[in-house]
C-alpha cells in the first residue's frame, strides 16, 4: 500500500513537472512533437544541444538557419544564405560531414528525408525529422534519455552517453526555469 501511494506520487509529480516544463516549450515545438509522438521538452532540448545560438546576454534559443560542416557551426541570418552556404559545402566535403537545421540533421546519413537540401532548413520539416529519429530511438531503447544520446551518434557508446548527459543537463535547465516562473 505503501509503495503503491508512492508510485502514484512519482507518478504525479512526474507529471506536473512535464506539464510545467512543457510551457517552456514554444507551440511549435509542441505541435511537431505531438505529431511524432515525443516529449515536446525532449524535442526542444535537443534542438538547444544542437543549433543553440545567443540572441542577446539572457536570451539562448535553437537557431534554424545553422549548419555544422566538419566539425565547426555556422549561423546564417536568413534561410536563404544558409542554403547558399549548404550547397558549396555539399560540394566541398563528405555529406556525412555535414549537420543540417535547426535540429541538425546529418545530411549523409538521413538520405531521403528532404526533397532538396535547402528544405532541410525549413525548421518545421527539420524538426518533423528529428521527432521521428528520436521516436525512432526511443522504440529501440524505451528510454527517452538513451534516445537523445542515440538521435547523435545511434552505434551508441562513450559519444552517445557523453551527447546524452549534455541533453539532460539542458532538459533539468528547462526544469528549473519552469519552477522559478510560478
Amino acid at each position: 500500500m505503501v509503495k503503491s501511494r508512492a508510485v502514484i506520487i512519482t507518478a504525479i509529480s512526474v507529471s506536473i513537472w512535464a506539464q510545467s516544463a512543457q510551457a517552456a516549450v514554444p507551440s511549435a515545438y509542441q505541435l511537431i512533437a505531438q505529431t511524432t509522438g515525443v516529449p515536446p521538452v525532449v524535442l526542444y532540448a535537443v534542438a538547444l544541444q544542437e543549433s543553440g545560438k545567443t540572441i542577446h546576454p539572457k536570451l539562448h534559443r535553437p537557431w534554424p538557419w545553422t549548419l555544422n560542416v566538419a566539425g565547426k557551426s555556422y549561423y546564417y541570418a536568413n534561410q536563404h544564405k544558409a542554403c547558399t552556404a549548404l550547397h558549396i559545402a555539399l560540394k566541398a566535403h563528405n555529406p556525412k560531414n555535414i549537420d543540417v537545421g535547426i535540429a541538425q540533421i546529418n545530411w549523409g546519413w538521413n538520405p531521403g528525408i528532404f526533397a532538396s537540401p535547402c528544405e532541410a532548413l525549413n525548421p518545421y520539416k527539420n524538426l518533423t525529422a528529428a521527432g521521428h529519429l528520436l521516436r525512432k530511438h526511443y522504440r529501440a531503447s524505451g528510454d527517452w534519455n538513451v534516445a537523445t544520446g542515440l538521435y547523435h551518434h545511434p552505434a551508441g557508446g562513450h559519444i552517445a552517453a557523453r551527447y546524452q548527459k549534455s541533453v539532460a543537463q539542458r532538459l533539468n535547465t528547462l526544469r528549473y526555469i519552469t519552477t522559478t516562473q510560478k
